[in-house]
């Protein structure tokens, strides 16, 4: 998205221009859905700049579990995998905060 220019502004007035994975707070939690299953919830990655099934893609594999991409914004996966997660998206260069 970085390369085009839809707006008609300049290049140094896009918004998009000067945010990166560092300055991103991705949060991670756990949630507890129907008959005690439990659920690591990842949210937090902006879908405008990053490529989210991607990533979802990425950790699924690492995770060795399913998932999800829940309304083009969060990251679903099935099981409780906060440590393996934060390392993983820490080593793509995002901020973590578990939650």
């Amino acid at each position: 998205m970085k390369d085009k220019n839809f707006t008609g502004m300049p290049k140094e007035l896009q918004p998009w221009e000067g945010f990166n994975r560092d300055n991103e707070l991705v949060k991670i939690g756990v949630d507890k859905r129907r008959y005690g299953k439990m659920v690591t919830v990842i949210d937090g990655i902006d879908p405008k700049s990053e490529n989210i099934n991607d990533i979802a893609k990425v950790l699924k594999k690492k995770a060795a579990s399913g998932g999800t991409v829940k309304d083009g914004r969060s990251i679903e996966l099935q099981g409780d995998h906060r440590d393996v997660i934060k390392k993983e998206l820490e080593s793509m260069g995002f901020k973590v905060q578990l939650i």
